[in-house]
């Protein structure tokens, strides 16, 4: 485990390591959260009511000092919905079930996969089937750093 610093560019709210970042010491944003659902097929009149203040870290972040989150590199895990560039909201306090998508520290590298038994043995199961699982052996310096509870995506 590497310790986590406060880059000096930093907000005084997260702390930085490379492309990590703890959440979320402190900080309370309330943003609205409108009383009414959005449709994703035919548009519906738009009401002005707001239903309650919602704060992410209220909605994301089950157990704070046990949280962080990762920036995704690569496109294994497409199918899953989880893209290049987005930010995934990890709970290390969890138990890892099976099917739970992970980011997993393997022979010196952290991967995001799914964790699955795989021909009998654990293994870590990308969702695009074009990466074959790798079968997790007694050889292999492996640990599950925590379990995927959310993602973040910008889409503008």
């Amino acid at each position: 485990m590497f310790p986590f610093y406060e880059a000096p560019f930093a907000s005084r709210s997260l702390l930085y390591l490379g492309t990590w970042c703890r959440l979320i010491r402190g900080s309370r944003q309330p943003l609205p959260l409108l009383l009414w659902r959005v449709c994703a097929g035919f548009p519906s009149p738009a009401d002005d009511y707001v239903e309650e203040a919602l704060d992410l870290n209220d909605l994301i972040v089950r157990n704070p000092p046990a949280t962080f989150m990762m920036r995704v590199s690569g496109r294994s895990m497409e199918p899953a919905g989880i893209y290049d560039g987005d930010l995934l909201v990890v709970d290390r306090s969890l138990q890892t079930r099976p099917g739970d998508i992970v980011i997993a520290y393997l022979n010196g590298e952290l991967t995001v996969k799914r964790i699955a038994m795989h021909n009998g043995r654990l293994a870590l199961v990308a969702d695009d089937r074009a990466y074959p699982p790798i079968e997790i052996t007694e050889a292999m310096n492996f640990e599950v750093w925590g379990v995927v509870t959310h993602m973040v995506r910008c889409v503008r």
